[in-house]
Protein backbone atom coordinates (compact mmCIF):
# COMPACT_ATOMS: atom_id res chain seq x y z
CA UNK A 1 0.00 0.00 0.00
CA UNK A 2 3.32 2.50 1.09
CA UNK A 3 4.73 1.86 -2.11
CA UNK A 4 1.70 2.29 -3.74
CA UNK A 5 0.78 5.68 -2.69
CA UNK A 6 4.76 6.62 -2.80
CA UNK A 7 4.69 5.72 -6.85
CA UNK A 8 1.08 7.80 -6.79
CA UNK A 9 2.76 10.50 -5.22
CA UNK A 10 5.86 10.54 -7.66
CA UNK A 11 3.51 10.65 -10.55
CA UNK A 12 1.64 13.78 -8.91
CA UNK A 13 4.97 15.50 -8.18
CA UNK A 14 6.40 14.58 -12.23
CA UNK A 15 2.89 15.29 -13.66
CA UNK A 16 2.66 19.07 -11.99
CA UNK A 17 6.02 19.28 -11.94
CA UNK A 18 5.82 19.57 -16.09
CA UNK A 19 2.66 21.25 -15.82
CA UNK A 20 4.61 24.30 -14.13
CA UNK A 21 7.60 24.01 -16.26
CA UNK A 22 6.10 24.15 -18.91
CA UNK A 23 4.41 27.12 -17.72
CA UNK A 24 0.93 26.09 -19.25
CA UNK A 25 -1.80 28.06 -17.77
CA UNK A 26 -5.40 26.07 -17.44
CA UNK A 27 -6.84 26.00 -20.35
CA UNK A 28 -9.64 28.16 -21.35
CA UNK A 29 -13.19 26.86 -20.68
CA UNK A 30 -15.31 26.68 -24.13
CA UNK A 31 -17.93 28.48 -21.96
CA UNK A 32 -16.51 30.32 -18.79
CA UNK A 33 -19.75 30.53 -17.45
CA UNK A 34 -19.90 26.98 -16.93
CA UNK A 35 -18.27 24.93 -13.96
CA UNK A 36 -15.96 22.31 -15.12
CA UNK A 37 -16.23 18.91 -12.71
CA UNK A 38 -13.83 15.82 -12.73
CA UNK A 39 -15.57 12.40 -11.28
CA UNK A 40 -14.25 9.13 -10.27
CA UNK A 41 -16.31 6.89 -11.18
CA UNK A 42 -20.05 6.89 -13.35
CA UNK A 43 -22.72 7.42 -10.78
CA UNK A 44 -21.29 10.37 -9.47
CA UNK A 45 -20.69 11.84 -13.10
CA UNK A 46 -24.68 11.12 -13.58
CA UNK A 47 -25.40 12.82 -10.52
CA UNK A 48 -23.22 15.44 -11.40
CA UNK A 49 -24.76 15.94 -15.08
CA UNK A 50 -28.35 15.63 -13.86
CA UNK A 51 -28.18 18.51 -10.96
CA UNK A 52 -25.62 21.06 -13.54
CA UNK A 53 -27.07 19.98 -16.72
CA UNK A 54 -26.20 22.69 -19.19
CA UNK A 55 -24.35 25.10 -17.05
CA UNK A 56 -21.50 22.59 -16.44
CA UNK A 57 -18.91 20.48 -18.27
CA UNK A 58 -18.70 17.35 -16.46
CA UNK A 59 -16.14 14.45 -17.39
CA UNK A 60 -15.62 10.79 -15.72
CA UNK A 61 -12.11 10.30 -15.00
CA UNK A 62 -12.61 6.44 -15.22
CA UNK A 63 -12.25 5.11 -18.93
CA UNK A 64 -15.00 3.61 -19.88
CA UNK A 65 -14.84 0.00 -19.71
CA UNK A 66 -11.96 0.34 -17.27
CA UNK A 67 -12.54 -1.85 -14.06
CA UNK A 68 -12.63 1.17 -11.25
CA UNK A 69 -10.95 -0.36 -8.45
CA UNK A 70 -7.74 -1.02 -10.13
CA UNK A 71 -7.83 2.36 -12.08
CA UNK A 72 -4.70 4.64 -11.27
CA UNK A 73 -4.46 7.93 -12.11
CA UNK A 74 -2.35 9.46 -14.79
CA UNK A 75 -0.10 12.72 -15.22
CA UNK A 76 -2.68 13.67 -17.56
CA UNK A 77 -5.87 13.19 -15.27
CA UNK A 78 -3.83 15.08 -12.53
CA UNK A 79 -3.49 17.80 -15.17
CA UNK A 80 -7.45 17.63 -15.34
CA UNK A 81 -8.20 17.75 -11.66
CA UNK A 82 -5.78 20.89 -11.33
CA UNK A 83 -7.64 22.39 -14.31
CA UNK A 84 -11.01 21.95 -12.75
CA UNK A 85 -13.29 24.30 -10.44
CA UNK A 86 -14.43 21.04 -8.99
CA UNK A 87 -13.41 17.48 -8.13
CA UNK A 88 -15.79 14.70 -6.72
CA UNK A 89 -14.68 11.30 -5.39
CA UNK A 90 -16.51 8.77 -3.15
CA UNK A 91 -13.85 8.60 -0.66
CA UNK A 92 -10.61 7.19 0.69
CA UNK A 93 -11.99 3.21 0.44
CA UNK A 94 -13.07 3.63 -3.21
CA UNK A 95 -9.75 6.10 -4.27
CA UNK A 96 -7.10 5.86 -1.68
CA UNK A 97 -4.67 7.96 -3.98
CA UNK A 98 -7.35 10.63 -3.95
CA UNK A 99 -5.81 12.09 -0.71
CA UNK A 100 -2.30 12.29 -2.46
CA UNK A 101 -3.41 14.03 -5.53
CA UNK A 102 -5.47 16.42 -3.53
CA UNK A 103 -2.58 17.34 -1.42
CA UNK A 104 -0.24 17.96 -4.99
CA UNK A 105 -3.11 19.91 -6.36
CA UNK A 106 -1.53 23.74 -7.21
CA UNK A 107 -4.68 25.74 -8.35
CA UNK A 108 -6.04 26.66 -4.55
CA UNK A 109 -9.26 27.19 -6.75
CA UNK A 110 -10.27 23.75 -7.30
CA UNK A 111 -13.00 21.99 -4.59
CA UNK A 112 -12.80 19.11 -3.42
CA UNK A 113 -15.72 16.82 -2.64
CA UNK A 114 -16.20 13.71 -0.65
CA UNK A 115 -19.05 12.38 -1.64
CA UNK A 116 -18.83 10.15 1.15
CA UNK A 117 -19.49 12.97 3.74
CA UNK A 118 -22.17 12.25 6.30
CA UNK A 119 -22.90 8.50 5.23
CA UNK A 120 -22.50 5.83 7.92
CA UNK A 121 -20.22 3.41 6.12
CA UNK A 122 -20.99 -0.67 6.32
CA UNK A 123 -18.34 -3.03 7.25
CA UNK A 124 -18.35 -6.43 5.17
CA UNK A 125 -20.06 -8.82 6.75
CA UNK A 126 -17.01 -11.99 6.76
CA UNK A 127 -19.11 -14.86 7.74
CA UNK A 128 -21.14 -14.14 4.59
CA UNK A 129 -18.13 -14.46 2.18
CA UNK A 130 -14.21 -14.65 2.05
CA UNK A 131 -12.53 -11.94 2.67
CA UNK A 132 -9.12 -10.82 0.97
CA UNK A 133 -5.81 -11.01 3.32
CA UNK A 134 -4.34 -7.95 4.52
CA UNK A 135 -1.26 -8.28 2.03
CA UNK A 136 -3.60 -9.02 -1.08
CA UNK A 137 -5.33 -5.78 -0.12
CA UNK A 138 -1.80 -3.71 0.05
CA UNK A 139 -0.44 -5.03 -3.23
CA UNK A 140 -3.48 -3.54 -5.40
CA UNK A 141 -3.02 -1.02 -3.42
CA UNK A 142 -6.75 -1.08 -1.82
CA UNK A 143 -6.87 -0.85 2.00
CA UNK A 144 -10.56 -1.79 2.48
CA UNK A 145 -10.85 -2.10 5.87
CA UNK A 146 -14.02 -3.95 5.98
CA UNK A 147 -15.61 -0.93 5.46
CA UNK A 148 -17.69 -1.13 1.70
CA UNK A 149 -17.14 2.03 -0.15
CA UNK A 150 -20.45 1.11 -2.83
CA UNK A 151 -22.34 3.15 -0.84
CA UNK A 152 -24.51 4.35 -4.37
CA UNK A 153 -26.30 1.27 -4.32
CA UNK A 154 -28.67 2.66 -1.43
CA UNK A 155 -30.46 5.77 -2.68
CA UNK A 156 -30.92 6.87 0.82
CA UNK A 157 -27.22 7.24 0.49
CA UNK A 158 -27.38 8.63 -3.07
CA UNK A 159 -29.92 11.57 -1.65
CA UNK A 160 -27.07 12.69 0.77
CA UNK A 161 -24.20 12.77 -1.96
CA UNK A 162 -26.62 14.77 -4.28
CA UNK A 163 -27.14 17.30 -1.52
CA UNK A 164 -23.26 17.44 -0.97
CA UNK A 165 -22.71 18.02 -4.80
CA UNK A 166 -25.45 20.75 -5.00
CA UNK A 167 -24.23 22.84 -1.92
CA UNK A 168 -20.78 22.44 -3.85
CA UNK A 169 -22.09 23.86 -7.38
CA UNK A 170 -23.87 26.39 -5.20
CA UNK A 171 -20.91 27.75 -3.42
CA UNK A 172 -18.54 28.12 -7.10
CA UNK A 173 -21.54 29.51 -9.01
CA UNK A 174 -24.37 31.08 -6.36
CA UNK A 175 -25.61 33.09 -9.56
CA UNK A 176 -26.95 29.53 -10.36
CA UNK A 177 -27.50 28.22 -6.96
CA UNK A 178 -31.88 27.93 -7.23
CA UNK A 179 -31.35 26.37 -10.95
CA UNK A 180 -29.16 23.41 -9.02
CA UNK A 181 -31.24 22.93 -6.41
CA UNK A 182 -34.25 22.30 -8.66
CA UNK A 183 -32.02 20.00 -10.48
CA UNK A 184 -31.63 18.19 -7.37
CA UNK A 185 -34.79 17.86 -5.66
CA UNK A 186 -35.77 16.72 -8.99
CA UNK A 187 -33.66 14.32 -9.18
CA UNK A 188 -34.24 12.91 -5.60
CA UNK A 189 -37.70 12.50 -6.11
CA UNK A 190 -37.01 10.12 -9.00
CA UNK A 191 -34.56 8.37 -6.48
CA UNK A 192 -36.97 8.26 -3.89
CA UNK A 193 -39.87 6.90 -6.72
CA UNK A 194 -37.30 4.28 -7.33
CA UNK A 195 -36.68 3.06 -3.90
CA UNK A 196 -40.71 2.60 -3.41
CA UNK A 197 -40.35 0.49 -6.25
CA UNK A 198 -37.58 -1.66 -5.49
CA UNK A 199 -39.40 -1.64 -1.64
CA UNK A 200 -42.63 -2.89 -3.22
CA UNK A 201 -41.08 -5.55 -5.69
CA UNK A 202 -38.99 -6.90 -3.24
CA UNK A 203 -40.77 -7.61 -0.10
CA UNK A 204 -42.59 -10.81 -1.58
CA UNK A 205 -39.58 -12.88 -2.90
CA UNK A 206 -39.66 -16.65 -2.71
CA UNK A 207 -36.51 -16.50 -2.93
CA UNK A 208 -34.40 -13.56 -1.07
CA UNK A 209 -30.59 -14.66 -1.13
CA UNK A 210 -28.41 -12.76 -4.02
CA UNK A 211 -25.58 -14.89 -4.52
CA UNK A 212 -23.25 -13.29 -6.34
CA UNK A 213 -20.51 -14.29 -8.76
CA UNK A 214 -18.19 -11.59 -8.18
CA UNK A 215 -16.43 -9.11 -5.43
CA UNK A 216 -18.51 -7.81 -2.16
CA UNK A 217 -20.28 -4.86 -3.99
CA UNK A 218 -24.20 -5.03 -2.87
CA UNK A 219 -24.05 -4.77 0.59
CA UNK A 220 -25.99 -1.67 0.79
CA UNK A 221 -28.73 -2.92 -1.45
CA UNK A 222 -29.41 -6.02 0.55
CA UNK A 223 -29.14 -4.12 3.74
CA UNK A 224 -31.51 -1.82 2.69
CA UNK A 225 -34.47 -3.99 1.48
CA UNK A 226 -33.64 -7.21 3.92
CA UNK A 227 -32.19 -9.90 1.59
CA UNK A 228 -29.76 -12.07 2.54
CA UNK A 229 -26.48 -11.58 -0.04
CA UNK A 230 -23.44 -14.09 -0.31
CA UNK A 231 -20.66 -13.16 -2.54
CA UNK A 232 -17.66 -14.64 -3.78
CA UNK A 233 -15.27 -12.83 -3.58
CA UNK A 234 -14.17 -10.15 -1.13
CA UNK A 235 -13.84 -6.22 -1.33
CA UNK A 236 -11.05 -6.22 -4.32
CA UNK A 237 -12.74 -7.58 -7.50
CA UNK A 238 -8.90 -9.23 -8.14
CA UNK A 239 -9.64 -11.21 -4.48
CA UNK A 240 -10.34 -14.96 -5.55
CA UNK A 241 -11.97 -17.64 -3.62
CA UNK A 242 -10.56 -20.72 -2.49
CA UNK A 243 -11.80 -24.34 -3.93
CA UNK A 244 -13.28 -24.86 -0.59
CA UNK A 245 -15.28 -21.46 -0.55
CA UNK A 246 -16.86 -22.49 -3.75
CA UNK A 247 -17.44 -26.20 -2.70
CA UNK A 248 -19.45 -24.40 0.53
CA UNK A 249 -21.32 -21.89 -1.98
CA UNK A 250 -22.42 -24.35 -4.46
CA UNK A 251 -23.65 -26.57 -1.40
CA UNK A 252 -25.72 -23.83 0.03
CA UNK A 253 -26.91 -23.05 -3.42
CA UNK A 254 -28.07 -26.79 -3.99
CA UNK A 255 -29.38 -26.72 -0.57
CA UNK A 256 -31.37 -23.86 -0.73
CA UNK A 257 -32.73 -24.75 -4.03
CA UNK A 258 -31.33 -21.61 -5.72
CA UNK A 259 -32.10 -21.06 -9.42
CA UNK A 260 -30.33 -18.08 -10.91
CA UNK A 261 -26.21 -16.96 -9.99
CA UNK A 262 -25.76 -13.31 -10.51
CA UNK A 263 -22.45 -11.78 -12.35
CA UNK A 264 -21.01 -8.58 -12.27
CA UNK A 265 -20.43 -6.12 -15.12
CA UNK A 266 -17.14 -5.99 -17.35
CA UNK A 267 -15.27 -8.57 -15.71
CA UNK A 268 -15.12 -12.20 -16.89
CA UNK A 269 -17.96 -13.69 -14.79
CA UNK A 270 -15.46 -17.19 -14.63
CA UNK A 271 -16.55 -17.29 -10.83
CA UNK A 272 -20.62 -17.21 -11.49
CA UNK A 273 -20.30 -19.92 -14.51
CA UNK A 274 -18.71 -22.39 -12.12
CA UNK A 275 -21.45 -21.75 -9.58
CA UNK A 276 -24.31 -21.88 -12.14
CA UNK A 277 -22.34 -25.01 -14.14
CA UNK A 278 -22.31 -26.66 -10.89
CA UNK A 279 -25.87 -26.51 -9.85
CA UNK A 280 -27.72 -26.40 -12.85
CA UNK A 281 -28.72 -22.58 -12.06
CA UNK A 282 -28.45 -19.61 -14.62
CA UNK A 283 -27.06 -16.76 -14.35
CA UNK A 284 -28.15 -13.36 -14.77
CA UNK A 285 -26.11 -9.55 -14.40
CA UNK A 286 -26.45 -7.64 -11.28
CA UNK A 287 -24.55 -4.14 -12.13
CA UNK A 288 -22.64 -2.48 -9.85
CA UNK A 289 -22.60 0.67 -12.00
CA UNK A 290 -19.10 1.63 -10.91
CA UNK A 291 -18.65 2.33 -14.71
CA UNK A 292 -19.78 1.76 -18.27
CA UNK A 293 -18.93 0.86 -21.40
CA UNK A 294 -18.07 2.99 -24.48
CA UNK A 295 -21.26 1.65 -26.67
CA UNK A 296 -22.81 2.26 -23.02
CA UNK A 297 -21.58 5.94 -22.70
CA UNK A 298 -22.06 6.90 -26.46
CA UNK A 299 -25.89 5.62 -25.78
CA UNK A 300 -26.25 8.02 -22.78
CA UNK A 301 -27.52 5.30 -20.53
CA UNK A 302 -27.99 6.63 -16.62
CA UNK A 303 -27.66 5.43 -13.40
CA UNK A 304 -31.18 4.92 -12.74
CA UNK A 305 -31.63 2.85 -15.75
CA UNK A 306 -28.82 0.80 -14.69
CA UNK A 307 -30.89 0.31 -11.58
CA UNK A 308 -33.89 -0.23 -13.46
CA UNK A 309 -32.15 -3.31 -14.98
CA UNK A 310 -30.78 -4.74 -11.63
CA UNK A 311 -34.63 -4.66 -10.07
CA UNK A 312 -35.82 -6.45 -13.19
CA UNK A 313 -33.35 -9.27 -12.90
CA UNK A 314 -33.77 -9.30 -9.27
CA UNK A 315 -37.76 -10.19 -9.38
CA UNK A 316 -36.41 -12.65 -11.65
CA UNK A 317 -33.97 -14.28 -10.02
CA UNK A 318 -35.38 -14.14 -6.72
CA UNK A 319 -38.99 -15.19 -7.99
CA UNK A 320 -41.04 -11.97 -6.34
CA UNK A 321 -44.14 -11.17 -6.83
CA UNK A 322 -45.67 -7.70 -6.72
Amino acid sequence: MKKTLFAIGIIAIFGLGIYAILNIAPKSKINSEKLTVVTTIFPLYDFAKNIGQDKVEVSLLLPPGVEAHSFEPKPSDIVKINESDLFVYIGKFMEPWAEDIIKGVTNKNVAFVDSSFGIEMMNEEEEAHEVENEGEQEEHGHEYDGVDPHIWLDFKNNKIMVDSLTKAFAEKDPANADFYQKNAEDYKNKLAHLDDKYKSALINCKSPEIVYGGHYAFGYLANRYNLKYLAAQGLAPDSEPTANDLVKLVEQVKKNNIKYIFYEEMTTPKIAETIANETNAQMLLLNAAHNVTKEDMNNNISFLSIMEENLANLKIGLSCSE
